[in-house]
């Protein structure tokens, strides 16, 4: 029966991440094909975010990669990927205004960007050593490294859990943007809403996946320690 449970996690966690990049890729490619009707591009946007709030400092750059966008605390950068930095798209505007919210943030010390940034580099460790902890533990019935990776899985969660509100509330902020500066036109705006809100269900995703990881290596292993 434990098998059983332990097999239908793994199907359900692959479910979920496969399903929620499935829905940010089909409502992002949806919504980069229509042009705003300002005419106004990711740069566009970012730039007059940025210079409203005072963060003139903050650069706009362009970045390689596919959704490949986000916010650089430690340089003061917000990084576009090259279609949403040079195209005027619907889901450019979005996305701009989105890392932009993270910068403004930044710039006020939102508790929950600066708990996350503060966390980084440890979590960093805990993917790696919590994931060969498991691996070398599990190769050499050592239940006490395989339980000190658990630990670093726990560690990852917390992590996921304070990265949600930071990015519901960039979101928050950047469709405030889009409404008061009218980036986008009514019609359009629903468009915008619709790619950051598929943004945000990945993150919730990831703190799916994470939960049923935990649980799956818990039956797996907990009946070893009785």
């Amino acid at each position: 029966m434990d098998l059983f449970i332990v097999y239908g996690l793994t199907i359900i966690s692959l479910i979920i991440t496969l399903g929620a990049q499935a829905y940010i890729s089909s409502s992002y490619s949806k919504y980069s094909k229509y042009r705003n009707k300002n005419g106004l591009t990711g740069y566009d946007v970012a730039r007059r975010i940025l210079d409203k709030n005072g963060l003139r400092d903050v650069k706009v750059v362009e970045t390689s990669g596919y959704l490949s966008d986000y916010y650089d605390p430690k340089a003061k950068v917000v990084r576009l990927s090259k279609s949403n930095f040079n195209e005027s798209t619907i889901a450019s505007v979005a996305v701009a205004s989105h890392e932009c919210g993270h910068a403004i943030q930044d710039k006020e010390g939102y508790t929950f960007l600066r708990i996350r940034s503060s966390l980084v580099p440890f979590v960093n460790f805990c993917s790696y050593a919590g994931y060969f902890a498991i691996m070398f533990g599990a190769l050499f019935s050592a239940l006490g490294l395989i339980w000190a990776g658990i630990l670093a899985e726990v560690v990852i969660l917390l992590f996921q859990l304070v990265t949600l509100p930071v990015e519901f509330n960039a979101s928050s902020r950047g469709l405030k943007a889009i409404r008061e500066e009218r980036f986008l036109d009514p019609q359009e705006y629903s468009g915008g809403r619709t790619v950051l809100k598929a943004a945000a269900l990945t993150y919730v995703a990831s703190l799916a996946t994470t939960i049923i990881e935990l649980l799956r290596l818990i039956l797996i292993y907990g009946r070893r320690d009785d």
